[in-house]
């Protein structure tokens, strides 16, 4: 079971939301989900102000996944902005998305994606795919310290 830990997911189609919150929580990974559905709500939940819920806004989330093609501003725009904040430098952004263009997938390694994921189509590989993604970002992989960001 993985918990205590936050991801925002970034997602503009209400579909593949609900998919991804059903395997995160078919998988155990019952960490809190925190849902922005364009680009200046993702930008708003890391850089300004998130409603997330009664709890206000509270620590940074420990895994972005980051849907590409968005309304108002697009997933690469979203990460450019958060790789040129020193307090969001350092979160894991997962691009996870249903591009497969080759400008897609070398823009955001460019501009710091530390994954590329392409959704899978079939369920089963979905739901694997997911529990993939949260037993490795969330349990296997050591972040940097938080007071990392205050050293630049």
């Amino acid at each position: 079971m993985i918990d205590n830990k936050t991801i925002l997911l970034v997602e503009d189609n209400p579909d593949d939301e609900a998919l991804t919150l059903r395997a995160l929580k078919r998988n155990n990974i019952l960490s809190e989900v925190i849902v922005a559905r364009d680009g200046a709500e993702a930008l708003d939940c890391l850089l300004g102000a998130c409603d997330r819920g009664q709890q206000g806004a509270g620590p940074l989330p420990e895994l972005v996944l980051l849907d590409l093609k968005l309304p108002k501003i697009d997933g690469l725009e979203v990460l450019r902005r958060l790789r040129s904040d020193a307090r969001t430098r350092r979160i894991p952004v997962v691009i996870l998305t249903s591009s497969n263009e080759e400008r897609d997938i070398v823009r955001g390694y460019e501009l710091g994606a530390n994954s590329y994921i392409r959704k899978a189509v079939d369920f089963n590989e979905f739901m694997e795919t997911v529990r993939q993604l949260g037993v490795y970002w969330l349990v296997l992989n050591v972040p940097a310290p938080a007071d990392v960001a205050n050293r630049d």
